[in-house]
């Protein structure tokens, strides 16, 4: 393996262990539902019970990473009745923590965490503080949103960035403004400048098509997975098209992610390429670290294409030796459930 692939493997292995800001969408089949309601009776509903006790484990977990994993399927699959636990993992003391907890309290609107919120106005970190504003803003008190906006022109690109995302999740296109201007400063970063476009796409801005296309393009495979990702959240019938142009890729986690956002588009032409993959995994001399990226690709592809064929592959990767892949595998169960 040559130095510039074993980087960019590492890149996207990083990547995947960090928090998923993606909005989930629920999209509808093409499947009968009555014949993939009683495929799911059958497979997924027994494994519910694991998934549950996988996502208690990683809210309890020592490493923040599983933490953070942990809360962000909370967040995006709705499930409130994790919330109490969640909440008091706003007085944590890994900065992550705190950041994706008080995202998933915004996420979810959880007004019983609003009072516990306040702390976090005042933490000593300035991207806690963006994403407490954020779940302040969601609660009702939009006057918060101005946070972001200053966040905006913050001198740390990090808070830059972060304050970028989350005005683009408030799902409010007044801030397109206010993001293009960050996008087009010279002072900030590639990353900001990212930020910026997937703000823009999941806030419906037809006008990074372009864009985002050369991102997808990209002679590097990472920067082509966060094109695809950002593809999916502006989902317009030409975002779809090359969408699907990726499941080409010569690189399988993209070709898995390009699956996995056409599903969450509703559509489910991504399954043959995600069973390609996973099979090709579990054959392969890949290494350790390598098979469990992938495997968490695979596991967050199924909660989205969410087909029999797909499905029945829960309960293996349920079992899997990384916590990681069984998060991923947790939140996909949950996936199912909103189906």
């Amino acid at each position: 393996m040559t130095n510039t692939h074993a980087k960019t493997r590492a890149a996207i292995h990083r990547a995947l262990l960090l928090i998923c800001l993606a909005v989930i969408g629920v999209g509808c089949k093409d499947s009968s539902e009555s014949l993939l309601g009683d495929f799911y009776v059958t497979s997924v509903a027994p494994v519910r019970a694991e998934a549950k006790h996988v996502i208690d484990q990683a809210l309890a977990d020592s490493d923040p990473v599983a933490r953070v994993n942990a809360i962000e399927v909370v967040g995006t699959t709705g499930r409130v009745d994790f919330m109490p636990k969640v909440q008091r993992l706003l007085q944590d003391s890994a900065v992550p923590v705190r950041f994706a907890t008080a995202l998933a309290v915004g996420d979810l609107r959880y007004a019983p965490a609003k009072t516990s919120l306040t702390p976090l106005l005042k933490d000593q970190d300035s991207n806690v503080i963006i994403a407490a504003s954020y779940a302040m803003g969601r609660l009702g008190a939009e006057d918060y949103y101005r946070v972001l906006i200053e966040g905006t022109e913050s001198k740390d690109q990090t808070v830059r960035a972060n304050a970028v995302l989350l005005l683009g999740k408030t799902g409010e296109r007044k801030y397109l403004d206010v993001i293009k201007a960050a996008q087009e400063d010279r002072f900030s970063s590639d990353k900001v400048r990212f930020q910026a476009l997937e703000a823009r796409a999941r806030l419906g801005d037809e006008e990074v098509l372009q864009r985002l296309w050369a991102v997808v393009y990209s002679s590097y495979a990472n920067d082509r997975a966060m094109g695809v990702r950002a593809m999916g959240a502006l989902g317009t019938a030409r975002a779809k098209e090359i969408l699907m142009t990726k499941l080409d890729d010569t690189v399988p986690e993209v070709r898995v992610v390009a699956a996995e956002e056409l599903g969450r588009l509703g559509e489910t032409i991504g399954e043959e390429e995600v069973l390609d993959v996973f099979e090709q995994s579990l054959i392969s001399s890949l290494e350790k670290q390598d098979i469990e990226r992938i495997h968490v690709l695979v596991a967050l592809a199924i909660g989205q294409i969410r087909t029999p064929a797909l499905i029945k592959r829960l309960p293996q990767l349920l079992k899997n030796d990384s916590k990681y892949v069984r998060i991923a595998a947790a939140k996909a169960v949950f996936q199912c459930d909103m189906m």
